[in-house]
């Protein structure tokens, strides 16, 4: 670039060149020339709300009386247009940057007061007045809640509930539905394919329900508490105005935290938040090798099920079909474990006052949050509401299943049911015509007491 593309800006530690059309100042420009790591960028989630926390916190700054309406209208006009993803080019820094995040917070300070300087009759001081009464260090975690909480709300708890329903919906449909059961992948008592699926089912609402109860801590937000926790330079209301603000234009029930100094000095919250996610993310690996496993064949697998056909399975084998969706979700349920072992790592990271790995923990939060939400309707809309049963094969298991012996325990023991079993598992044969041979029960007896439906309801037949 020649000279003429550039612009001289200067901060505490001097001037420096920044390119002409960019709307970030010097300490932007530093940040982006300290740390060439990656490539990536803070989330969109995560610019969206220090966009929103910037409005709200000029609102704040008006309604305490510390800010011109003039400046507050310009601020907020930029802010919104920021949080809106106007300018998502303008925010370049790394994510692997300064453990405060202040780079991505001067980030926000810069391309907001550089706009709102030209929408107003006042020059808007990014410091002064963008930042007035806030620190990165209680504007970055706050950032980490508000847009957590915002994509789980909008999101993920929205993706979840369909793929519940969707659930519930094919539990109703194949409640009649008899199969094999199976423990350690082994041929066990029969089960409806409704009761497999509800358990799925209640998996899918555990998580929903554990990560509702985590939000009334992640909606606790540490703005108010600056530099140390102490709220050195914002007003005793300034806090609890912010978080009022951002939950009246969210709809979400923020509110201030109840202790400044556990916000800034930990990230427990989020910690636990992403317990939830992998909690979710191990139930929707189960869910998904559960379906593999069924769709497996579909000659020399299980092939209870077909799931849809998406696209071809193999660029050497004509015919083939994967069940593509259940490993894209099984994949997805990988990155967030691992995910949650980063944020695990981060979150030991606060020292004293301060943890240092914020950006880092927003990254990984956010990414797990928005892939979950991604695969879970996958799931249930290309995969669950779609697999057809395949009931030939369910009741050719059921009828040669020599486990249904165990329904005979009460009336012929263990000892004769184990050897009835056994001949017939050698003799390849029904376990009713070799019972007939064993038992002394008669045929009407057998099928009453082998019925696979009526195994599924428990209890002894009597």
């Amino acid at each position: 670039m020649s000279e003429s593309q550039f612009r001289t800006e200067k901060d505490s530690m001097g001037e420096l060149q920044v390119p002409a059309d960019a709307l970030w100042g010097a300490q932007t420009q530093r940040a982006i020339e300290n740390f060439p790591i990656s490539g990536m960028p803070v989330p969109r989630a995560f610019i969206r709300a220090l966009g929103l926390i910037k409005w709200a916190a000029a609102g704040a700054n008006r309604e305490l009386g510390f800010l011109d309406e003039d400046i507050v209208a310009s601020i907020q006009k930029a802010a919104l247009e920021v949080a809106a993803g106007d300018h998502d080019r303008h925010f370049p820094i790394d994510v692997f940057q300064t453990g405060s995040g202040t780079s991505s917070n001067m980030n926000a300070n810069e391309v907001i007061a550089h706009l709102a300087s030209t929408y107003g009759e006042s020059a808007v001081h990014p410091n002064d007045h963008v930042n007035m009464g806030q620190s990165s260090n209680d504007v970055i975690p706050t950032a980490i809640h508000v847009s957590a909480a915002l994509e789980i709300h909008e999101s993920l708890l929205p993706a979840l509930e369909h793929l519940e329903q969707t659930l519930n919906e094919r539990a109703r449909e194949l409640a009649d539905v008899i199969k094999t059961g199976r423990t350690h992948l082994m041929d066990a008592m029969p089960v409806s394919f409704g009761q497999e699926i509800s358990g799925w089912q209640q998996q899918i609402s555990n998580a929903r329900h554990r990560l509702t109860d985590s939000l009334a801590r992640l909606q606790l937000l540490a703005q108010g508490g600056t530099a140390v926790g102490t709220g050195i330079n914002a007003h005793p209301e300034f806090g609890p105005r912010v978080a009022q603000l951002l939950a009246t234009s969210t709809n979400v029930p923020f509110a201030t935290s109840p202790n400044y100094f556990e916000s800034l000095s930990c990230q427990d919250t989020a910690v636990e938040v992403s317990g939830q996610l992998k909690a979710l993310a191990v139930a929707l690996m189960k869910i998904a090798n559960d379906l593999r496993w069924m769709n497996s064949g579909p000659l020399a697998g299980i092939a209870e099920i077909a799931l849809p056909a998406l696209q071809p399975g193999s660029s050497i084998m004509p015919g083939k079909v994967n069940p593509v969706i259940p490993e894209a979700t099984c994949m997805v349920a990988a990155q967030v474990i691992g995910n949650d072992a980063t944020i695990t790592v981060a979150g030991q990271a606060g020292n004293f006052q301060l943890n240092v790995m914020l950006p880092v923990v927003a990254q990984n939060l956010l990414q797990s949050i928005a892939i979950l939400s991604g695969s879970v309707r996958l799931l249930a809309d290309k995969a669950i509401a779609g697999f057809v049963v395949n009931t030939d094969q369910l009741q050719n298991a059921l009828m040669r299943n020599p486990i249904l012996v165990t329904a005979l325990n009460p009336v012929i023991g263990y000892e004769k049911g184990a050897a009835t079993a056994k001949q017939a598992y050698k003799e390849g044969r029904a376990i009713l015509e070799v019972a007939l041979e064993t038992t002394g029960l008669s045929r009407e007896e057998l099928k009453r007491l082998l019925d696979p439906a009526a195994l599924t309801r428990g209890g002894i037949q009597e």
